[in-house]
C-alpha cells in the first residue's frame, strides 16, 4: 500500500522563533567565551557573601530536589562547578551539563580537585534540545540558567527527561527586585556587569504558569536572598538574619533578589 504525505510548511513564527532560539545559542558561545576567566568574579560567588549564598542555594537544591545518596540527578548550566561540586557529593551520580565547551572545561577541572571520590558525568548540552534519554534522571537542577535560554522549551525538555515523580529546582534572579530590573532592562548596565546580550530575570507568576505549562504538578515559587554578593564580612550574620526575616514579610519580600521554584513530574 503506498502512503502519501502532505508538506505543511512551518508557520513565519515558528521560523522566527527557532532563528530566535538559534542567535540566542551562539550569544550564549560567543559571551561567556570572551568571559570565561571573569565568569566567577561576575557570578558573585567567591566572596564571603557570594559562599554563603551558595551553601544555601546547594542546600535547597538537595532538599527541595528530594535528592538521596542514590539519586542520579542532572545539573543544567554547570558553569564553573560552583554548585556541582557541593551536590555531587551527596548524591548517586551526578550529570553536570552546559552549553559552553569553556566552561564545561573548568567545571570538570574543578570537580576532578574539589571532589574527585565523586560520580560525576561531564556532557555538553544544550537546555533546549538534550540528547538525554526520557524517563532518565531522579532529579534535576539549575542555578540562574532559565533566564539564558528559551524557558519553555528548556522546561519541556527537564520534564521529559526526569523520571515520573522526579523533582525540578532552580533558582532564577526576580525581576521585581531594583537592581535586577535595572541590570537586565538597561544596555549599559548590562554590558558593564558581564551579562549575555539574552538574559533577563523573571516574575514569580510567570514562573507558575510557564512550569504549569510544562507539565508540572505541585508547583511552588517562593521569593528568597536579600544577601548581595557584596555584603562586608563583619556584616554577614546580621544581613543574613535580617533577609531570611524578609523573605517572610508580605510585599516587602516581592523585592527579593531571587526566585527559589520547585515542581514534580506527574
Amino acid at each position: 500500500m503506498e502512503h502519501s504525505f502532505a508538506l505543511y510548511p512551518m508557520s513565519a513564527a515558528h521560523i522566527i522563533a527557532r532563528m530566535d532560539d538559534q542567535a540566542r545559542r551562539e550569544h550564549e558561545l560567543a559571551h561567556w567565551a570572551a568571559w570565561q576567566d571573569k565568569a566567577d568574579t561576575v557570578w558573585g560567588w567567591q566572596t564571603p557573601a557570594g559562599k554563603v549564598r551558595a551553601d544555601r542555594r546547594a542546600n535547597l537544591f538537595v532538599e527541595l530536589g528530594r535528592m538521596t545518596s542514590q539519586s542520579v540527578v542532572l545539573e543544567i548550566g554547570c558553569g564553573t562547578g560552583e554548585f556541582s561540586w557541593r551536590v555531587a557529593p551527596r548524591v548517586g551520580r551526578l550529570h553536570a551539563t552546559d552549553f559552553s565547551p569553556e566552561l564545561l572545561h573548568r567545571c570538570e577541572a574543578r570537580l576532578r580537585r574539589e571532589c574527585p571520590e565523586a560520580s560525576v558525568v561531564f556532557e555538553r548540552q544544550d537546555a533546549m534540545a538534550m540528547t538525554c534519554a526520557a524517563g532518565s534522571f531522579n532529579a534535576m537542577f539549575g542555578c540562574s540558567m532559565l533566564h539564558h535560554v528559551n524557558v519553555a522549551l528548556a522546561l519541556r525538555e527537564v520534564c521529559r527527561v526526569l523520571k515520573p515523580g522526579g523533582w525540578c529546582v532552580f533558582s532564577e534572579p526576580n525581576m521585581l527586585n531594583p537592581q535586577i530590573a535595572l541590570q537586565k532592562n538597561v544596555g549599559f548596565i548590562k554590558r558593564r556587569v558581564g551579562d549575555s546580550p539574552d538574559e533577563t530575570a523573571f516574575f514569580k507568576w510567570e514562573m507558575e504558569r510557564l512550569l504549569r505549562e510544562a507539565g508540572f504538578v505541585d508547583i511552588a515559587v517562593r521569593n528568597f536572598d536579600f544577601l548581595h554578593p557584596f555584603t562586608p564580612p563583619s556584616l554577614l550574620g546580621a544581613v543574613s538574619a535580617l533577609g531570611e526575616f524578609l523573605e517572610k514579610v508580605p510585599l516587602v519580600r516581592a523585592i527579593s533578589g531571587s526566585l527559589i521554584l520547585c515542581a514534580r513530574k506527574p
